[in-house]
């Protein structure tokens, strides 16, 4: 889980949408948005994997649970 510290730097929108969207995975530009970083940085951390995806045909997308373990080991 996301410490104070993380959450106020994400931001209370992103935050709210951390937890409360309901969804399992976003889109590659919807983790860029929360994150505060561009798509095309997401899409690069995704190809050297340090944003963690999966791909469903073709599609590229990130779930969750694991950005938000991601988040939690970075803070």
């Amino acid at each position: 889980m996301l410490d104070e510290g993380s959450a106020s730097a994400i931001g209370s929108e992103q935050t709210r949408i951390l937890y409360d969207d309901g969804r399992l995975t976003w889109t590659v530009t919807e983790a860029a948005k929360l994150l505060g970083i561009s798509s095309t940085s997401a899409y690069e951390a995704a190809r050297r994997g340090e944003l963690p995806v999966r791909v469903i045909g073709r599609r590229m997308l990130v779930p969750r649970a694991a950005l938000l373990r991601l988040l939690d080991e970075r803070s």
